[in-house]
C-alpha cells in the first residue's frame, strides 16, 4: 500500500532580507518582465513571418483541394440515386474514400423576441413555449449587504487580497524604438 504524499511549500530562495534588497529586487523585477515581453515579441514575430510562409506556400494546394471537393460532390449529387442504392443508404465507399451525406440537427430561430413572445401568449402557448426564470438578483445584495445577510444561504465576503508589485516603467531610447 502506497503511502499518502505530502505537499510541501517550495522554500522563497529570493526573499529581500532589508529595504535595500527589496528595493534592488523590485527593479530587477521590472528588468525581468521587459526582458520576458522583448522574448515573447521576437517569438510573437516569428511565428507572424511562418504563418505568412504556410500561407504562401499552401495557397495553390487550398485552392486544389476546394475544386476537387466542390467536383466530387458536384458528380455525387448528380448520380445520388446509384450511389445511395435508390436512397436505402446515406453513404458510398470509393475504395479510396468515403463520401456521406449527414442530416444536420434541428435549431430554432428566432427573429423580433418580444413580437414571438406576445404570439405565443396570444396563441394560448404560453405553457409550452415560455419559459419563466426566477433568479437571485446579487447586485441588490452587493448594494444592501446588511439586509442581504439576514437570508439563510447568503453570505457576502471579499475575494481576498491581491499582491502586486508595479515597478517603475522608464523610457529610454531602446523603449521608443
Amino acid at each position: 500500500m502506497k503511502t499518502a504524499l505530502k505537499n510541501k511549500a517550495k522554500a522563497i530562495s529570493r526573499v529581500p532580507q532589508n529595504r535595500e534588497d527589496a528595493v534592488f529586487a523590485v527593479g530587477r523585477i521590472g528588468s525581468l518582465r521587459r526582458e520576458l515581453a522583448a522574448l515573447k515579441a521576437v517569438a510573437d514575430e516569428k511565428i507572424r513571418v511562418a504563418g505568412e510562409t504556410l500561407e504562401t506556400a499552401s495557397a495553390d494546394l487550398a485552392t486544389e483541394l476546394a475544386e476537387h471537393e466542390r467536383g466530387v460532390q458536384t458528380w455525387c449529387e448528380a448520380n445520388r440515386v446509384s450511389l445511395t442504392n435508390d436512397g436505402k443508404v446515406k453513404f458510398h465507399d470509393f475504395g479510396t474514400g468515403r463520401i456521406n451525406w449527414r442530416m444536420r440537427p434541428p435549431k430554432v430561430s428566432i427573429r423580433g423576441v418580444e413580437a414571438a413572445l406576445e404570439a405565443c401568449k396570444t396563441l394560448g402557448l404560453k405553457k409550452l413555449f415560455v419559459r419563466t426564470k426566477e433568479e437571485l438578483n446579487k447586485d441588490a445584495m452587493l448594494a444592501d449587504p446588511d439586509k442581504a445577510r439576514l437570508i439563510v444561504g447568503v453570505s457576502i465576503s471579499s475575494e481576498g487580497e491581491d499582491f502586486v508589485i508595479e515597478p517603475l516603467e522608464l523610457e529610454t531610447s531602446r523603449a521608443k524604438a
